[in-house]
C-alpha cells in the first residue's frame, strides 16, 4: 500500500538525479549484456548462431511487453516499492540465466529479463514528479544521459568480461550489480504516494483516450516514431555500406561506432537545459534539422568511413536532443498520468524503430546507400511537418475555446 502520507517534493538533491542516472544506465545495460556473447552461448548450450539470436529478440520482445504492461502500474503502485522491487526481480532472471543449461529455459529468462528492464521508463517519469518545475527538464536530461550511456557501455564491458570470465560471469555479475543498486534506491529513493485510486485494469482502459486528451501527446508520439526510425535506417544498414566500402570494413568496425553514443548522451543533457530556455517544441525541431544535416553529409561524402562517422555524430545528437525534449512535452502535462503517457510515447517510439529497421533493410536492396540517404532525410521532413501542422490545429483548437 502506497505511504498516502509522503509530501511530494519540489525539487530533488543533485546526487539523487545522478544515482537514478545510474540506476537508469544500469538496468537498461541488462537488455544488450547477450548481444556480445551469442557465439560463445550457443557453443556452451549446443544451438545454432542462429537459433542463438532469438535471445537479444526475445529481451527486446519482453521490454516491448513491460512498456506496454508494466509501465503503467507507476501511476497505481508506490514507485520506490515498484522500482525496487523490479530490479531485485531482475537480479534473479539475471542469476538464473547465467545459470541456464538448456535453450528453452535461457530463452524464457532473456525474455523475463527484458520485461524487467522497463524500470528506467518508471524512472524518468518519476523524475518528473519528484523535480520542482524549473529543474524537471534539466533532472528528466541527465537521467537519460546515464541510460544512453549504459546503452552505450553495455556491450564493451559484456565482451571484456565475457572473454576473460565466460559469459555466465557476465550474468552472475550483473545480478551482483541489480542487488547493490536495490538496496541504493531503497535508501535513498522518497517514499511516493499513488497518482491515481484507480485499478489496473482502468488505468490500461484509459490509454488510448489520452490522446485524445492530450493532443501534444499525439504530437511527441508521432515525431518520436519518426526519429527512431531514422535511427533503425542508419543501424540496419551502416554494417551492409561499411562491407561495401574498398576497405571491406565489417562488423567489428560497425560496433566501433557504437563509440559516438557519447554525443548522444551529451545532446540528452544538453536538450534537457536548453528545453527550459528555448521550448521544447524548438528543440525537437533543431534536432530533427540536425538529423536531416546528417544524412546529407554522409550522402554528399560519398559514404566514406570518415562521412559515416561524422554523420553518425550528427544523427545521434539530433535523434537525442529530440527525445528528451519530447519528453519535456509531454512530462507537462498530466502529472497523475505521466507513467501511462510515456506508455503511449515509448511504445509508438519503439514501433517506429522497428519499422525503420524494415524499411532499411528494403531500401538498402533495392536503391542502395543514395536510397537509404533519401530515406532517412524524408522521414525527418515528414517529422518537421508534422510538428509544424499538429502545433498549428492544437492552436486553432485552442483559438476556438
Amino acid at each position: 500500500m502506497a505511504d498516502s502520507n509522503a509530501v511530494r517534493p519540489e525539487g530533488v538533491s543533485r546526487s539523487l538525479v545522478l544515482v537514478l542516472a545510474l540506476a537508469g544506465g544500469a538496468v537498461v545495460a541488462n537488455l544488450y549484456y547477450s548481444q556480445p556473447l551469442l557465439a560463445e552461448i550457443a557453443r556452451a548450450i549446443g544451438i545454432s548462431e542462429s537459433r542463438a539470436g532469438l535471445i537479444p529478440a526475445l529481451t527486446q520482445m519482453g521490454y516491448g511487453l513491460g512498456l506496454l504492461f508494466l509501465i503503467p502500474l507507476g501511476d497505481k503502485a508506490e514507485r520506490r516499492r515498484l522500482i525496487v522491487t523490479l530490479v531485485l526481480l531482475a537480479a534473479v532472471a539475471l542469476l538464473f540465466t547465467g545459470g541456464a543449461n538448456s535453450a528453452l529455459l535461457l530463452f524464457a529468462l532473456n525474455l523475463v529479463v527484458g520485461l524487467l528492464s522497463v524500470v528506467p521508463q518508471i524512472i524518468v517519469p518519476f523524475v518528473a514528479t519528484l523535480s520542482g518545475p524549473a529543474d524537471r527538464n534539466r533532472n528528466v536530461g541527465t537521467v537519460m544521459s546515464g541510460l544512453l550511456i549504459g546503452i552505450l557501455l553495455a556491450r564493451t564491458a559484456s565482451g571484456f568480461l565475457g572473454e576473460h570470465l565466460g559469459w555466465r560471469f557476465v550474468y552472475f555479475i550483473a545480478a551482483g550489480v541489480m542487488v547493490v543498486l536495490a538496496v541504493l534506491l531503497r535508501i535513498m529513493l522518497p517514499a511516493s504516494r499513488e497518482e491515481t485510486g484507480a485499478s489496473y485494469f482502468a488505468l490500461m482502459r484509459s490509454i488510448p483516450g489520452l490522446l485524445r486528451k492530450l493532443p501534444v501527446l499525439g504530437e511527441a508520439a508521432v515525431n518520436g516514431a519518426l526519429i527512431f526510425g531514422v535511427f533503425s535506417v542508419f543501424w540496419s544498414t551502416l554494417v551492409f555500406k561499411l562491407e561495401a566500402l574498398p576497405a571491406h570494413f565489417g562488423a567489428q568496425t560497425a560496433g566501433l561506432f557504437g563509440l559516438v553514443g557519447a554525443s548522444g548522451a551529451l545532446a540528452a543533457n544538453l536538450s534537457g537545459r536548453l528545453a527550459d530556455r528555448m521550448g521544447p517544441c524548438r528543440i525537437v525541431r533543431i534536432g530533427c534539422t540536425v538529423v536531416f544535416g546528417s544524412w546529407a553529409v554522409m550522402w554528399l561524402g560519398g559514404g566514406s568511413v570518415w562521412a559515416l562517422a561524422c554523420g553518425a555524430v550528427l544523427l545521434d545528437f539530433g535523434i537525442q536532443a529530440s527525445h528528451v525534449a519530447n519528453q519535456a512535452l509531454i512530462f507537462a502535462q498530466m502529472p497523475e498520468a505521466r507513467s501511462r503517457i510515456n506508455t503511449v510515447y515509448m511504445v509508438t517510439f519503439f514501433t517506429g524503430g522497428a519499422i525503420g529497421s524494415l524499411a532499411g533493410s528494403y531500401t538498402w536492396k533495392q536503391a542502395g546507400w543514395t536510397g537509404v540517404c533519401v530515406l532517412g532525410a524524408a522521414l525527418m521532413v515528414i517529422a518537421l511537418a508534422a510538428s509544424f501542422l499538429m502545433e498549428a490545429r492544437r492552436e486553432s483548437a485552442w483559438a476556438r475555446l
